[in-house]
């Protein structure tokens, strides 16, 4: 028994999809890339931050990981590249949040980060991630409503030889 009474392969994606895959990613990548930005630029005002760590090379941590999601999103099309810009926007985000609202204070090795100031910057980080996270969360459902498709829809109609849909 048939999903569809069709004789046709699977068809590939559809030129709308491939476009509305391609703006997620875009928007995907120019959030992180912004992010790395923002820490990037921000990054020598916080060495004075320290335990053993400084905020400064937390902030240069954080930039060149987002560099890399972004570079990974963009080039290579796979749930596992778009897991990582999710969960790296994720933990960013919620860092970033956490320490604007709570005093969390010093953390092991990790400097008391509390700063509740909110300016351009900081703004503009907790834009771009919420971008990313949505853009990020949107790319890997695509993966797994895709991935269930070809393992439901797609028969082979046994006796004939044939794909059906």
């Amino acid at each position: 028994m048939t999903a569809t009474s069709s004789n046709q392969p699977p068809a590939a994606h559809s030129p709308a999809y491939r476009a509305v895959q391609v703006g997620a990613r875009v928007l995907s990548a120019g959030g992180l890339a912004v992010n790395a930005y923002v820490h990037a630029t921000l990054s020598g005002g916080y060495d004075r931050v320290s335990a053993d760590i400084s905020q400064g090379d937390l902030f240069r941590i954080e930039a060149g990981l987002s560099a890399l999601g972004a570079l990974l999103v963009l080039v290579w099309w796979r749930a596992v590249s778009d897991a990582f810009a999710w969960l790296l926007s994720a933990a960013a985000l919620v860092l970033l949040l956490v320490y604007a609202f709570v005093h969390v204070g010093e953390l092991g090795p990790f400097p008391d980060m509390y700063e509740p100031e909110w300016f351009d910057d900081k703004r503009l980080a907790v834009v771009a991630l919420s971008c990313t996270l949505v853009m990020s969360t949107f790319l890997l459902v695509s993966h797994s409503r895709r991935s269930r498709r070809l393992g439901t829809d797609v028969w082979l109609e046994t006796g004939r030889g044939k794909w059906r849909r």
